[in-house]
């Protein structure tokens, strides 16, 4: 009679702590409705992460506007561990922490080589700072796409923003429009398409991708395809849920991220030629939702304006703001991008 009564405790016993050494990752991702990147890419990527690295895990992914979570928050979310993996906004977090915005300040990462090689450069030491004030592990960072001007007035050239309202996605760009005598509006992604039919703003700043997705082209008329950022983005754990792996185990799921890292490069480049297809109505569509915008040319001047921005510009405004967190921000910027730019 003992052993009828030990032997189901003891099966019991043993499949708890087979339970107990599963980790459960909770993931927040980027919103629902930013596009194709979010939906094929990341969201089966950590939905299909345990099959594929191998590890003891169990993940729950929620978008970040699902989870009812400001996509601001997101380097305070994984301080707190309330989440343990993070898909950062770049553009959003960086009022809590500004080293981000000099990974693609306006002016910077004009086309995809670029961005890879500033962000390679500048990467190691914004991953220092989210260790150190978040308690957080950068795993990689990759780029929406470039960000470029859709508008429900018509114009031909960024001298036309004059006087407008624009929604923009970070400081950076905020410093940028005012200079060319726009006022600068920061809001969250899923209001901008009502915000564009009601008049609220002018113009919108966002990529191709992500504005096909959610519907700009519906209240606009035209599109500049002036490259002004990337708008850079990355995926970031908690350290002691990190601390939870053994170094094999670190080493798989960091392989794996940065795989997915890789992967969005990739696609991103790819969903920017198509997006400009399908907002222009080209039969060239093949991804996105047809429209019939006018892509306005860019001008020589206009690509001037944007490459003189950095140093003119966007450095210098930056540089107070991330030297008034971090002594070093500025000089190690120039010691890496900077050199590369002469800058």
């Amino acid at each position: 009679m003992l052993k009828k009564v030990l032997l189901p405790l003891v099966i019991t016993g043993l499949s708890c702590a087979a339970q107990a050494d599963t980790i459960n990752l909770r993931v927040l991702g980027q919103p629902s409705g930013s596009g194709l990147i979010a939906q094929q890419k990341e969201q089966p990527f950590f939905e299909q992460l345990a099959e594929k690295t191998g590890l003891d895990i169990k993940v729950e992914y929620l978008p970040v506007d699902v989870a009812g979570i400001p996509d601001t928050d997101g380097l305070r979310v994984l301080r707190s561990g309330l989440f343990d993996i993070v898909s950062l906004r770049g553009p959003q977090v960086s009022r809590d922490e500004p080293s981000i915005l000099g990974l693609d300040l306006v002016g910077l990462n004009t086309s995809y080589a670029a961005g890879k090689k500033h962000m390679d450069a500048f990467s190691g030491y914004v991953g220092e700072r989210i260790d150190s004030q978040f308690n957080a592990k950068l795993l990689g960072v990759w780029p929406a796409g470039p960000q470029v001007v859709f508008c429900k007035p018509s114009i031909q050239g960024l001298a036309d923003l004059q006087g407008l309202k624009v929604r923009v996605g970070d400081q950076s760009a905020a410093n940028f429009v005012d200079k060319l005598g726009a006022t600068g509006i920061s809001m969250p992604f899923g209001e901008v398409q009502q915000s564009l039919a009601r008049g609220v703003v002018d113009c919108a700043i966002t990529g191709p991708a992500s504005a096909n997705s959610g519907g700009w082209p519906e209240a606009t008329t035209t599109v500049l395809p002036v490259a002004l950022q990337l708008a850079v983005n990355g995926y970031a754990i908690n350290s002691n849920t990190w601390a939870k792996f053994t170094p094999e185990q670190q080493e798989k799921l960091a392989s794996a991220i940065s795989e997915l890292n890789d992967d969005i490069w990739a696609f991103s480049e790819e969903l920017y030629q198509d997006a400009m297809h399908c907002n222009t109505g080209s039969p060239d569509c093949k991804r996105g939702k047809p429209y019939s915008l006018t892509e306005a040319t860019v001008a020589e001047s206009d690509l001037a304006t944007v490459a003189q921005a950095v140093g003119e510009v966007s450095l210098p405004i930056w540089a107070k703001q991330c030297n008034a967190v971090a002594a070093d921000c500025e000089e190690t910027w120039r010691k890496t991008v900077g050199t590369q730019l002469g800058l």
